[in-house]
């Protein structure tokens, strides 16, 4: 008598590490990617809350370098950083800048009062302010205060962020993770 017991064991297996594998890392590229969205929308709405100069300005500086997964190649490097074309400061144009006839007036803080520039003027299509170097009418310099990376540096803010980020990661790879698991599993229910 020969009795013979086969099993796709070894298949099975196959297939278990094939979806711990592309779970683990789709998923955990999905949840770097949005958990940084979602850093990048709170840190302009805590930049914005604190310094006066819009969301969508702030937003403009900002830029997300996302984790990638492309035909089983993981790269799991999320970067929230601040673009700076144009230089280290902000030029006060872009705190609701306005020609006095003392000077110019800026409000840089939200929560603070505005401050007369005395011999600043509002130049070059109303996208500059500028102050005079001295008595005569040239030279001149464009009026320059913090950008968006030391706003984001300043540690309310930064704080924020950071701990928004902790808190949001592992919710969002939960997420996901089902999610990958769900596909997975519709995908073997018809095959």
């Amino acid at each position: 008598m020969l009795i013979t017991v086969k099993d796709n064991f070894p298949e099975v297996m196959a297939q278990l590490e094939q979806l711990h594998k592309d779970v683990r890392e789709q998923a955990l590229v999905r949840a770097v990617n949005s958990t940084l969205a979602q850093g990048q929308t709170r840190m302009a709405q805590e930049i914005s809350r604190e310094f006066n100069i819009t969301s969508r300005e702030v937003k403009d500086r900002l830029q997300v370098i996302k984790a990638t997964w492309r035909n089983g190649l993981l790269s799991v490097k999320g970067v929230l950083q601040v673009t700076n074309k144009r230089g280290r400061s902000l030029n006060l144009i872009h705190f609701d800048a306005r020609q006095t006839p003392a000077g110019v007036s800026v409000k840089i803080l939200r929560s603070g009062g505005r401050k007369v520039l005395k011999g600043a003027f509002i130049a070059n299509q109303g996208r500059t302010v500028f102050q005079r170097v001295g008595k005569t009418r040239l030279p001149i310099k464009a009026m320059q205060t913090v950008d968006v990376p030391q706003m984001f540096n300043t540690k309310r803010i930064n704080r924020v962020v950071v701990q928004l980020l902790q808190d949001k990661f592992p919710e969002v790879f939960q997420r996901e993770a089902k999610y990958y698991t769900d596909r997975f599993n519709a995908k073997r229910a018809g095959a």
